[in-house]
């Protein structure tokens, strides 16, 4: 059976995976004041930083259409897996199921499978996400066994990540229940996490180095064994960073595999300029 994986522009793939064809990327759309911009391979990361920095309004996100997936799911592959944002942070998902549906309505349900997976993650946790759906179909896995066990994969991974800042987050309403935390004076950088989706405080540190090394460790204490884990590693504008946090994990554990990835337009838009998402 052919596959083909299809992610949200929150997917943010290693550029080997960019031209596997096995991969296919839906584009959201970013908006910085009055400018628009589709977050696909035109997308130039350090421009649209000077053009937040440039702007006093907070840059926001659209999802893509369900018509949009629907057009994706009407390829030759015969199965096609779906991961989108957390449904916490973005309507995409809803539009990939919706997609789905209209695909059907068309097409009918025996047509074509097709798995919608909501990450509960961004950025590198969709990667890693992407990468294991890979390897099992790779494996010659039945579609409905892979849909089992990248469901319980997505409830098994944990995301977490340092920013310089959360004003991005706060401001646009994806830290509701979080209390707003403002310590930039004292240089204090929160570590968070995602659990079930939801945008969490884990622990502070003074300094970003001091709060990347907290959070390697907070991620080897919840990973347990790690010699059959992948992780992943996405940065903003900041590759020296992200090797500075593989080589704080190395320290401390032995992993399957490490990818590193730059984030494309989404994850831009919340990590902010030297943000950093860890995956395991």
């Amino acid at each position: 059976m052919s596959y083909k994986i299809i992610g949200d522009s929150c997917t943010d793939l290693t550029p080997d995976l960019k031209k596997d064809p096995h991969f296919q990327i839906i584009p959201l759309i970013l908006q910085v004041g009055n400018t628009q911009i589709i977050d696909d391979e035109t997308f130039d990361q350090k421009s649209f930083i000077e053009l937040v920095k440039s702007s006093s309004e907070s840059p926001k996100t659209a999802c893509p259409s369900p018509e949009l997936y629907k057009e994706a799911y009407e390829c030759e592959e015969d199965q096609v897996f779906v991961i989108t944002l957390s449904e916490h942070l973005s309507g995409s998902y809803n539009s990939a199921v919706l997609g789905k549906k209209l695909f059907e309505e068309e097409h009918g349900k025996d047509s074509k499978k097709i798995a919608v997976f909501g990450s509960d993650s961004a950025s590198c946790g969709q990667l890693n996400i992407a990468v294991y759906i890979q390897s099992l179909c790779q494996a010659s896995f039945p579609f409905e066994e892979i849909e089992d066990k990248v469901r319980a994969y997505i409830k098994s991974m944990r995301t977490y990540f340092v920013l310089e800042s959360l004003d991005t987050l706060r401001k646009n309403g994806r830290l509701t229940g979080l209390q707003a935390f403002f310590a930039t004076a004292l240089n204090i950088k929160p570590v968070m996490g995602a659990e079930s989706g939801v945008i969490v405080k884990l622990d502070q540190a003074r300094g970003i180095n001091k709060a990347l090394t907290r959070m390697a460790d907070i991620a080897m204490k919840d990973a347990g064994d790690t010699r059959n884990k992948v992780l992943a590693i996405a940065h903003c504008n900041n590759s020296e960073r992200a090797e500075f946090v593989k080589q704080e994990m190395l320290k401390r554990g032995i992993f399957k595999d490490i990818m590193i990835t730059e984030t494309a337009g989404v994850a831009t838009v919340y990590a902010n300029d030297g943000g950093i998402i860890m995956t395991l």
